[in-house]
């Protein structure tokens, strides 16, 4: 602080150097100036008013050696914190905010103007500027705070109390059944399902005329694909080629839910099998007429009417069997009767008079998702409604996307996709789950919206759930401790005095941990359903991290943090990513057919597996006599055997067994033939047996069994379905 006179003031004041400008200089009511920053004495003169930032103090000159800009923001941080320090210290007032509020609510919440809010929100909070317009949202609490101490009240976060009335308007739903006058007919959407092997994908093969078997990997689909098939003139079919998998369980559900017609393929040698029942019940979940292709009955050890049969055995009755469900024979390798079953699906198709709306938002159910490296994240989805263009804003589940570019199964660049068109779509911001109901918006903005909203929802759901089950735990440690104080009080005790347990236990259970890496969001998901079929404590089974796309360092670095062994499911690796796995030892396995992926994770488990004492036995010996021999004045009780399995050895272990109790369990004293000591006696011998304890009575009829102790690891016992 540096005294001045009243002409230096006002030089100074001319030089524009007051706190409300340069904040470099401030003027007291004492005739004082506070020098605000960094200062470096230049020279002893005199005053001279000049344009520069120079000016002198009692005799001394002196400059800012700050740039004015720098000084402009480190003064305007610390004037803002210095009052919000000053409001600190007084009684607040407590106003009520929420997440996602708009720049009105807020007013409205602290009594001001929307206006002045907004221009306090420009000039005085860090990234108040990007709200310009009252509808605008704010999602971000510490702005949200900032703004409310700004103004002398103390914020308090609360649930949005409009999310109940308004949350129609925050979440996006289908649209209302359209008017029957704006109905145009439709292509039915056909899924395959079936047993593993079966002919599914062999008839999808023939159909489309391309040699998709020789594609797949193990004669095995492993994720949904829709395809639109030509069949006549006019007639066109949407196919969902569902894997026949038990693994895909959920998957085939989700095809069925999508689907008009069910074509259930049963191979005529195998007959039903355990997926062609699951396909069955899915296939009536989703109310879907069904359609049966009887396979492969070219084979000699087919059998149609046992095949029918069968299918009797879970309701399906075919017309050969008095039902009103088409059994149409047919080989899909050969392509005999394939024309009966693809008239069939028309019939059927127009039984049900399937329409729908073309105008209007598209609606849709996504089918899978992927990532690309070249094109990045790709969803394929079926639109059921409205026409699908280029450019749309969509939202599934909380995804939501910006369609850039559209491809049909070909990968033919297409501009619009009517009803019943599956279309793969690119500019995703977030991989949607395969399941979700498409829907189109008409802004980004209320993509944006839409997509907050249902994550904010679900964290709430998540926090109710996990709320249920740590008042379920705090209930039975309750329950516990209270036990435990009964007891004391029965004891007389007045205090209970509990041992406390180390709040941390390193955990030393063996484990396998494994990362998983897929091509599509389906397999991932089908992958990780099997993998929760697997519950032994023994050596528990850890995913650490699981995702879809191609393999990138950060797997490599989680694997190597978490010791786990990688899985690429269907995915490539690059060579160098390849290198840096191997120098840094990480497991890195590249796996095409899921349980093969399954048998590798067996083995895994298998090393680490616990080891348990089992018993070989080797031989079995009836006692059929009892006497009593003296040795050096000592009585000792020598049991007659005669050997009836085996072979007994005097150095292995044996067990004394009376009826189904063991009395003695240890070794042998010793054994004898005649009044030879020998050391092992075969089947069909006699000898006499001395244990090690002569305590131990023995009686006639009593069985020695003879055994030897063996370390075996214990076997996986995990079924995962297949």
């Amino acid at each position: 602080m540096i005294m001045a006179s009243a002409a230096m003031a006002a030089s100074l004041l001319r030089l524009g150097l007051r706190s409300g400008r340069h904040k470099c200089v401030r003027l007291n009511n004492n005739n004082t100036i506070t020098l605000q920053g960094k200062f470096k004495l230049v020279k002893v003169g005199i005053l001279c008013p000049t344009k520069s930032a120079r000016f002198v103090a009692n005799g001394v000159a002196c400059i800012h050696t700050t740039s004015f800009k720098e000084a402009s923001k480190k003064d305007e941080a610390w004037r803002r914190e210095f009052l919000l320090k000053k409001l600190d210290k007084k009684k607040k007032e407590k106003v009520e905010v929420w997440r996602n509020m708009s720049v009105e609510e807020l007013a409205k919440q602290v009594g001001r103007p929307t206006k002045d809010l907004l221009q306090i929100l420009h000039l005085h909070i860090p990234e108040g500027h990007f709200y310009k317009s009252k509808k605008d949202l704010i999602n971000n609490f510490d702005i949200l705070r900032d703004t409310v101490r700004f103004m002398g009240k103390a914020p308090l976060l609360v649930p949005s109390k409009t999310q109940e009335s308004t949350s129609h308007d925050l979440d996006v739903y289908p649209r209302p059944p359209a008017d029957p006058k704006d109905l145009v007919k439709r292509s039915p959407i056909v899924t395959i399902m079936g047993h593993v092997d079966h002919g599914k994908t062999t008839l999808l093969d023939y159909l489309r005329k391309a040699n998709v078997v020789a594609g797949e990997f193990g004669g095995i689909t492993q994720h949904i694909g829709a395809f639109s098939v030509k069949l006549g003139e006019n007639d066109k079919v949407t196919f969902i080629d569902t894997p026949g998998h038990a693994a895909f369980t959920s998957m085939r559900a989700r095809g069925a839910n999508a689907t008009d017609i069910v074509v259930l393929v049963v191979a005529a040698d195998d007959g039903v099998m355990e997926q062609t029942v699951e396909s069955i019940r899915m296939a009536r979940e989703a109310e879907a007429p069904i359609i049966v292709a009887i396979n492969k009955i070219d084979k000699p050890s087919a059998n149609i009417k046992r095949t029918e049969e069968m299918l009797a055995e879970h309701q399906i009755y075919t017309e050969n069997m008095g039902g009103d469900i088409q059994a149409i024979p047919i080989s899909a390798l050969n392509g005999t009767n394939i024309e009966t079953l693809v008239e069939a699906i028309i019939l059927q198709s127009e039984i049900m008079g399937l329409q729908s709306d073309p105008g209007g938002l598209a609606e849709g159910v996504i089918v899978e998702s992927s990532q690309d490296p070249n094109k990045g994240k790709l969803a394929t989805a079926i639109v059921q409604r409205g026409t699908l263009r280029k450019g749309a804003i969509l939202v599934a589940g909380t995804a939501y996307a910006k369609v850039r570019l559209m491809f049909d199964e070909l990968g033919k660049q297409i501009s619009k996709a009517p009803p019943s068109t599956p279309v793969e779509m690119m500019g995703w911001k977030e991989l949607p789950a395969a399941g979700e109901i498409l829907l189109e918006v008409e802004s980004e903005k209320k993509a944006q919206q839409v997509v907050s909203y249902r994550k904010s929802k679900e964290i709430e759901n998540k926090g109710i759930a996990d709320q249920s089950v740590i008042s379920e735990k705090q209930a039975e440690h309750k329950k516990a401790h209270n036990e435990r104080r009964r007891r004391a009080a029965e004891q007389g005790l007045h205090f209970l005095k509990e041992k406390r347990e180390k709040l941390w236990v390193e955990d030393t259970t063996p484990r396998v941990k494994v990362i998983i890496k897929g091509d599509v969001d389906g397999s991932v998901e089908a992958i990780l359903d099997v993998l929760e079929t697997y519950d032994n404590s023994d050596v528990p089974l850890d995913v650490v991290h699981f995702g879809v796309g191609e393999l990138s360092p950060s797997d490599i670095e989680a694997a190597l943090l978490f010791k786990a062994i990688i899985y690429c499911f269907n995915v490539k690796i690059s060579p160098e990513l390849k290198n840096e796995a191997r120098k840094k030892g990480v497991s890195v396995r590249q796996m095409n057919v899921i349980y093969h992926l399954v048998d590798d994770i067996k083995k895994e488990l298998a090393v680490k597996m616990p080891v348990e004492e089992e018993e070989q036995i080797t031989g079995e010996a009836d006692v059929i006599q009892q006497f009593d021999v003296t040795e050096k004045r000592k009585k000792f009780v020598v049991a007659g055997l005669r050997v009836t399995k085996g072979e007994l050895s005097k150095s292995d272990r044996v067990k004394l067994v009376r009826g189904e109790t063991i009395l003695y369990d240890g070794t042998i004293a010793s054994l004898r033939h005649l009044k030879n000591e020998v050391n092992s006696m075969k089947s069909g011998t006699e000898c006499g047996l001395m244990l090690n304890d002569a305590s131990i009575p023995v009686q006639l009829g009593d069985i020695i069994v003879c055994y030897k102790p063996l370390q075996v690891q214990k076997k996986v016992d995990w079924d995962p379905g297949f």
